[in-house]
This record gives structure tokens, sequence and C-alpha cells, in this order.
């Protein structure tokens, strides 16, 4: 689930007007909506080969090598690290359609747990000067050509550099269909990521995503900001133009930086168990730390710009 979803959108729409400031501080008022769901970074082929044959990550994750096809028949191709209910989404140079295939790209989906929430996150936006969000259903194809409805999203803009975020809500029709393997749902109106996601994690050692860092342009976190805020994220600012929100249970922190800078820079993870060794795997241009403890830390250095000359913001 990644930023494709907006491609058929840039080139017909245009953006909502981002009228909030990226270090105006604080949350929106009332219940939080919005929760860490999933990120995304496109890497250099070298260290996307490399997570791609991992026997290690294989063992530390549920992980999954999975080409989906979405809306207007477009397909991405990524590598999955899957919690109880958050994850990971990797991607190599090319992988995705587009813009969004360009080594540094990265995306952030944070949804909704109660059918009807996403609604209220728009109006929000809407009452904080994003005067015309942009909303988008996805549909997967599991291989029968028939489209099934998968989510809602909403955007606060179609323009972006390399880095976008989006709220979402998955749809009754997806966890209807017997081949998305999701489970039923706990309460009326569970549309949760636990629900979602595989329960596969209890038989590895990870077990969900505590904290991302991403850098990313001053526009693209200024487009950022009031998402995280209309859903209820708590947002404070850093020196140098940096923000850091926090939705209770995973930190997110984004870097403003120049466009060649642009990219996913680091995961945090908790493990289902403790351990008392430090692991160190080198995949890449990453290093995987386990232990000691029960977290895990992927560090991802700088990767290959083969005749990268962009321009900074």
């Amino acid at each position: 689930m990644i930023m494709v979803i907006a491609l058929a959108l840039a080139g017909a729409v245009q953006g909502g007007a981002v009228t909030a400031r990226a270090e105006d501080n604080g949350t929106a008022t009332g219940r939080r909506l919005l929760f860490y769901n999933h990120a995304y970074g496109v890497l250099d082929r070298v260290t996307a080969d490399a997570i791609e044959t991992s026997a290690c990550l294989r063992d530390f994750a549920d992980f999954e090598v999975r080409t989906t096809t979405g809306a207007d028949g477009q397909t991405w191709t990524g590598r999955y690290l899957r919690g109880r209910e958050t994850y990971l989404e990797l991607f190599g140079v090319g992988d995705v359609p587009g813009k969004d295939g360009t080594l540094g790209a990265a995306g952030l989906g944070v949804s909704t747990e109660r059918a009807g929430d996403l609604p209220v996150v728009t109006e929000r936006l809407r009452k904080a000067g994003i005067t015309d969000p942009v909303e988008f259903r996805q549909t997967r194809d599991f291989g029968d050509g028939v489209p099934v409805p998968w989510f809602d999203a909403v955007f606060t803009t179609g323009e972006y550099d390399l880095f976008g975020a989006w709220g979402m809500e998955y749809r009754p029709e997806y966890f209807a269909d017997p081949r998305s393997r999701t489970e039923p749902a706990s309460h009326p109106g569970d549309v949760g990521r636990e629900r979602y996601l595989p329960d596969t994690y209890r038989d590895r050692r990870m077990r969900d995503v505590t904290g991302i860092r991403i850098a990313v342009t001053a526009r693209d976190l200024a487009a950022t900001v009031p998402l995280l805020k209309a859903g209820g994220f708590t947002v404070r600012s850093l020196p140098g133009g940096g923000v850091v929100a926090e939705d209770g249970a995973t930190t997110l922190r984004f870097d403003a930086v120049p466009l060649v800078q642009v990219g996913l820079k680091q995961v945090e993870m908790s493990l289902n168990r403790p351990v008392s060794y430090r692991h160190v795997e080198r995949i890449g241009h990453s290093a995987l730390v386990v232990g000691p403890g029960a977290r895990a830390v992927w560090t991802f250095e700088e990767q290959d710009r083969p005749g990268q000359t962009g321009q900074g913001t």
C-alpha cells in the first residue's frame, strides 16, 4: 500500500491548500483517530536484493515478497515485514511505478481502528485549513481481474516531492473476502490493524514497529503535519525544522533535508521476547541490530546514488 495510489490523482487534481505550518505543536482536539499502520522506503538495488534473499529476515519477522495489483491496474513489488499491528514495506529502485520508485522515495500510512473515523479526520482537515483534501479508494486484484475495495484514503494534497502520507480506513468488502485472510471482527465496527494482519508474527522475533525515522523535504513535511494532527498524533518540533509525532505506541521522526538527502533512515521494532545478546546483521547498505533486550534497530546507510544530481529544496 503505497503512494502509487496517488499517481492517478496527481495529474488530474490540484492538491488541497496546505496552510498549516510544520512547526506548529500540539494535537487535534478530540480522541485519537489515526495510528501508525506502515511505512515504506525505496532502497538501492544492492540493499533491496539483499533484503529479498536474507535468511535472517525470514527468521526475524513474518517476511513476504509480493507483487500487488491495485487501482487502475497499477502494480508494485514489495518486501514486507509484518508484526501484530504494524508493518514495513521495502522496495528497490523501479519496483514502484513513476517517481514513487525513485531512490529515497518513502511513504507513510496511518489508519483508523473504527469504521467511520476517516470522514471525521477529513472534516478535521478542512477545519484546519486543508480546503480540498484528496480522497481516494484503493482496490486490490487477487488475480481474477475483479478488483475488491481495499481501503479508503485521504491526502492533504496531490502534489509531493518524494514523500507522502495518507490516512486510511479498511473497507468491509475486503474483510469479507476470504482471499484477504483477515480475522473476524473483535467488536462492531472493527477495521483495525490487528484484524488486518495475520498472526504469523507469534512464531518470529519481531512483534511491531515502534519507531520510524525518515528524511523528507520541507514541502513534504508541511503537507504531512496537518494529517497527523487531524488524526490525533502528538506533534512537536525539533531544532532544524524536523518533527516528532507519536500515537501512543509508535514514534515517527521526520528530518527536513534537501531533496538529494531524502529517504528512510531507521526503523525500531519491539520483539516478542527479550534476548540476552546483541546480534548485528549486515544486509546490503544497512545494519539490523537485534538485542539485547526486547528491541531491534534497523539502520539504512547511505545508498548508492549513481548519477543523481537533484537540486535541494
